[in-house]
């Protein structure tokens, strides 16, 4: 809890309760001091009245911890408030001694009243006083925990494993100095916060700086190197703690942090050396024989700490890759959370191929064959693993024959790699084991071949559904099977009505040829007799009166 607000909720609560007890400080207008006695602890109200006043002054503490940072005047009266909080944590204790008090309150309010003492101490650097009270505070703890149930024991052990890191401190500035190794492993586990973490960065630093006054180089690639900034030497002392570290944490939360912690500090000494890097090229632009093909000692000590923050960048996301996997590999008992997808460990590879191919352009390696052979041989591996996650996220959307080509990618990748990697056994010797990613992809084939049969009715299921929306008629979709609910409904889509139109064959035109052909007898006579009538027999000729 921040310490400003605790503050404010400590003074709150006692407001709260001296109104609730009717244990006012007098009115608006006078002071009238009162004190918590023996007799009052018929309610144990007012024991908390005591332990608010003790918590409120240590809590004000801690803010002005925070503000001594860039007002160092503030120190003073953080001392103030630390010895008004011990004081009232002895008074709290002197009426815990009462018989109205069970036993487990007293030794709680001793260890309290142990533990805001050792602060005080701890601040005026009274390292043997402050160790003591320490010390005492953990033993009654130790003793507590080992009398109650587990529930209260758990919490008992966090405030022993708060008040370590403490008393290691005290016990190396007292002159041990076998407690510095436990400090830098506790600091590295992310233990030791509030007032600690400070300290605790202070005093490794120091501790680093004295061992780096006898470093002078540093060897890579065979090359010895020169080490002439602090920054740079106290870094490289520290790599082999570090990742020794990493290396034995088990839990992948502390193991993430050791490594944002390690690759914080690599960018720090990096900009530490670019800086010194900018003054040696001013320096060569004045000199008139300055030799530009060669690589300098200060360049090549940069692309040394390059090489150490892209490698150690490659074991992080490898590390975080391989959480996913397991995570991937775990059935979902949550629908409603997203879990993890092949798509995140395809991001994950693709950065680790992104660092190789930085490693591959660090300056002063150009002609080292060997060298680029190795992270040649690094990207194949990753780029199997990449191709891999990409197959699994094809089969997630049942795409087969992208899949199985991406399988066989995989299996081309992994044969190359093992062609090639006989000769770089040690150099190699971190690196995913590509036989068992053989052996998984030919498993996964396997499935996959399976996995098309059987999708083969679902495949026919997709375009059906679309013909269905397309209101393509029962008759024209007789050979193929589909769940339609349409069909027993109110508009069931049978056929096409009304039809289309169908070509026909056409009634035949006949023509008659021979009329031309034929003789008519002559007529004359009668067409005569016709005019002759006029124009009344024509009309009944017309009509057929005339017949």
């Amino acid at each position: 809890m921040d310490g400003c607000y605790r503050w404010g909720y400590c003074s709150r609560r006692l407001r709260r309760l001296r109104k609730t007890l009717g244990f006012k400080m007098g009115n608006r207008h006078k002071f009238v001091g009162k004190k918590v006695t023996v007799e009052m602890l018929s309610d144990n109200r007012y024991l908390l009245l005591v332990l608010m006043e003790a918590e409120r002054a240590w809590s004000y503490a801690m803010q002005l911890k925070q503000e001594a940072n860039t007002e160092p005047r503030k120190r003073f009266h953080l001392l103030a408030r630390l010895r008004k909080a011990a004081k009232h944590s002895e008074k709290l204790e002197k009426l815990c001694e009462s018989p109205r008090v069970d036993a487990k309150t007293k030794l709680e309010a001793q260890a309290y009243t142990a533990y805001l003492t050792g602060m005080v101490d701890f601040e005026l650097q009274e390292w043997k006083l402050a160790m003591e009270a320490f010390n005492k505070c953990k033993t009654i703890y130790e003793k507590l925990a080992s009398a109650f149930t587990e529930e209260l024991a758990v919490l008992y052990r966090q405030r022993v494993d708060e008040i370590s890191p403490n008393i290691r401190y005290c016990a190396y500035n007292i002159g041990d100095q076998n407690a510095i190794n436990d400090l830098m492993q506790m600091r590295l586990t992310g233990g030791g916060g509030g007032m600690m973490a400070e300290k605790l960065e202070a005093l490794i630093t120091q501790a680093r700086t004295k061992q780096a006054a006898t470093m002078s180089e540093v060897e890579w690639r065979g090359r010895s190197v020169p080490v002439k900034i602090d920054k740079a030497r106290i870094f490289l002392l520290g790599l082999a703690d570090n990742e020794a570290a990493i290396a034995q944490t088990a839990n992948e939360e502390t193991k993430e942090h050791l490594y944002e912690t390690l690759l914080a500090e690599c960018r720090d000494t990096i900009q530490a050396v670019r800086e010194e890097l900018k003054s040696e090229a001013k320096q060569r632009e004045r000199s008139s024989d300055s030799d530009s093909g060669k690589v300098s000692n200060l360049q090549f000590l940069h692309s040394y700490l390059t090489y150490i923050k892209l490698c150690t960048l490659v074991k992080r996301n490898e590390s975080m890759a391989h959480t996913l996997q397991a995570k991937l590999k775990e059935p979902e008992t949550d629908e409603t959370k997203r879990g993890p997808r092949p798509q995140d460990l395809i991001r994950l590879y693709d950065i680790i191929l992104q660092s190789l191919a930085e490693l591959s352009t660090l300056q002063g390696l150009e002609d080292d064959h060997t060298f680029q052979k190795e992270v040649s041989l690094k990207t194949l591996v990753y780029k199997a693993y990449r191709c891999f996650f990409i197959a699994q996220s094809y089969v997630l959307v049942k795409k087969w024959s992208e899949a199985l080509v991406l399988y066989e990618r995989v299996l081309k990748y992994a044969k190359e790699v093992q062609s090639k990697a006989k000769s770089f056994n040690n150099s190699l010797k971190d690196l995913p084991d590509v036989q068992e990613l053989i052996a998984e992809v030919n498993a996964e084939k396997y499935s996959l071949q399976a996995a098309a049969i059987l999708d083969t009715d679902e495949t026919a299921e997709v375009p059906s559904q679309q013909q269905v929306k397309d209101n393509t008629p029962l008759s024209d979709r007789l050979e193929t099977f589909r769940l339609d609910p349409t069909l027993v409904g109110k508009q069931p889509n049978l056929v096409q009505f009304p039809p289309d139109f169908q070509p026909i064959p056409c009634k035949p035109l006949f023509f008659d040829l021979a009329l031309n052909h034929v003789a008519f007898p002559a007529l004359d006579d009668k067409v005569e007799q016709k005019g002759k009538g006029g124009l009344t027999g024509y009309i009944k000729g017309i009509f057929g009166f005339g017949s």
